[in-house]
């Protein structure tokens, strides 16, 4: 009991120097720089609310695509979990793809005049289109680059992919996704009543490159060699 609470005692302790060691990675960094893209198309293209929203929903397809690779390269050892991949991984495109599709119709139906009589329905030409317009590539390229880097770096060169597991992975971009959006998407809505002034964008930028650094310490303290396990309850071997 008091071997317990001394290791309980020592974790608590090396906690904030472990969080600390987290921001200095290099993909945060990265995710700070690509994160900063936004606040030029704030300043430099007037970019009022729907082109910051829609740039946003398009991250959440970045995300996506990049856990189907997290889920495709996680635990390679293990000859049965290929198994289980065969249904997780399809099951996960769907339903993923399903919520994302719904969200981004309505990000561009409620800011975008996508709901107007006579608009087409936003498919994936009307996306690209959309996203040429709003002058979003270099944004969007700038974003795909950041999640890129930290599945290179964290996930592979780290070794996350050992650790990391199948259902852990399933509802991760969720729990990120889901808490991130609602808040966005509330903040967007006081933005449009009030007329995208540049200083509330700017802001939502900011509050959105917060809550993006949190999601990614709390995404490598799960994939950590101490903090990830099975379903078991047991740390995972490599």
């Amino acid at each position: 009991m008091q071997a317990g609470h001394g290791a309980e005692t020592t974790e608590l302790q090396t906690a904030p120097g472990a969080r600390s060691a987290s921001l200095l990675r290099p993909s945060v960094f990265v995710l700070v720089f690509a994160n900063l893209v936004p606040m030029f198309g704030v300043v430099w293209f007037k970019w009022e609310v729907f082109p910051l929203l829609f740039l946003f929903w398009i991250e959440n397809v970045i995300i996506g695509l990049f856990n189907v690779l997290k889920m495709v390269v996680a635990a390679p050892s293990n000859l049965a979990g290929w198994l289980v991949k065969l249904v997780m991984v399809p099951f996960f495109c769907f339903h993923y793809g399903m919520f994302t599709s719904i969200h981004g119709v309505f990000v561009i139906g409620l800011f975008g005049g996508g709901f107007r009589q006579g608009a087409p329905f936003p498919d994936e030409h009307a996306i690209l289109q959309l996203a040429i317009q709003n002058h979003l590539t270099w944004p969007v390229l700038g974003l795909a680059a950041s999640h890129a880097f930290s599945f290179g770096y964290n996930y592979l060169w780290l070794g996350e992919f050992r650790r990391a597991t199948l259902p852990l992975l399933m509802q991760q971009p969720y729990s990120r996704v889901v808490v991130m959006h609602l808040t966005i998407l509330g903040s967007g809505f006081l933005m449009a009543i009030l007329g995208s002034p540049a200083v509330g964008l700017v802001l939502l930028v900011i509050l959105k490159t917060a809550m993006d650094l949190r999601a990614h310490i709390q995404e490598r303290e799960k994939f950590s060699s101490t903090g990830c396990t099975g379903q078991t309850g047991q740390k995972p071997t490599a």
